[in-house]
C-alpha cells in the first residue's frame, strides 16, 4: 500500500528521531559502563595504608630528607683488642659520642639528643618523624632513622625481628610486644625510667626499666 507523501515523510522523521535516540541511550550506558569501575577504583584505594590501628596513616619520607643536628664527640679510648668499645659521656641531658665512633653512631646519638626533651605520645614518631611528642618504639626508629640506619618507623614488636639477633657492639635494641628501647656506646635511651617524667631521655644505667622479657637485636654492623 503507497502512503501519499506527507504521511511518507512524517514516518521517516519519526524513524530517524528514534533511531538518533536510540543511539544517544547506547553512548550514555557505555560511558557508565567505563566510569563505574574508575570510581570503584578510587574509593578502594585508601584501605590498604590506613590498616594501624589508632596511627596517623601518613607515610613518612625516606632517611634522606630528615636534617639531624650536628654531631658532638668526646676524646676517649678505644680497646678494640678486647671487644669493647668507648663509652658515650652524658652531660646533663645531652649524650655526646666518642670520638672513634662510627659516623652512623655518631648519626643516631644526635638524632636522640633532638628529641630528648620532648613528652611521651602514644604513636608519636609513627606517623611522621617530626613529632611533638614520641613513644618508646617511635623514639628508638627516629634515632635509627637519623643514622640511616632505619626508612620506615617499627613498632616495639617489630623490633623484635629488627637486624641481627643478640647485642651489638655499639648498639643494641631491647624489644617485647609492649615496650623498646635501646644502648647505644654504653648509655640507655629510653622512653621510660625517667623520674621527672616519660619521654624520650638518655640515660647512664642499662638495665631496663620497664620490667619483662626483651629480644635483643642490633643493627647489622653495629
Amino acid at each position: 500500500m503507497q502512503f501519499a507523501p506527507g504521511v511518507a515523510n512524517f514516518a521517516a522523521r519519526r524513524s530517524s528521531t528514534a533511531a538518533l535516540l536510540l543511539a544517544a541511550l547506547v553512548a550514555v550506558a557505555a560511558t557508565f559502563l567505563v566510569a563505574a569501575p574508575l570510581a570503584s577504583a578510587k574509593k578502594a584505594l585508601p584501605g590498604g595504608v590506613s590498616a594501624r590501628s589508632g596511627i596517623a596513616a601518613e607515610v613518612p619520607e625516606s632517611t634522606e630528607t630528615t636534617e639531624v643536628p650536628g654531631t658532638e664527640t668526646v676524646e676517649t679510648e678505644t680497646e678494640y683488642e678486647t671487644g669493647t668499645v668507648a663509652k658515650a659521656r652524658l652531660v646533663g641531658t645531652r649524650a655526646v659520642a666518642p670520638a672513634g665512633a662510627p659516623a652512623a653512631v655518631k648519626r643516631v646519638i644526635a638524632a636522640a639528643n633532638h628529641i630528648r626533651t620532648l613528652p611521651y605520645i602514644w604513636g608519636g614518631g609513627h606517623g611522621r618523624w617530626q613529632d611533638s611528642g614520641y613513644d618508646c618504639s617511635g623514639a628508638v626508629s627516629y634515632a635509627l632513622h637519623g643514622g640511616r640506619l632505619l626508612t620506615s618507623p617499627l613498632t616495639s614488636g617489630s623490633f623484635e625481628r629488627f637486624g641481627e639477633a643478640g647485642p651489638g657492639r655499639w648498639i643494641s635494641i631491647y624489644a617485647n610486644a609492649s615496650h623498646a628501647y635501646m644502648v647505644v656506646a654504653g648509655l640507655r635511651f629510653d622512653t621510660a625510667g625517667d623520674t621527672s617524667g616519660t619521654g624520650p631521655r638518655w640515660h647512664p644505667t642499662t638495665a631496663a626499666a620497664a620490667s619483662g622479657r626483651y629480644v635483643v637485636r642490633h643493627p647489622i654492623g653495629y
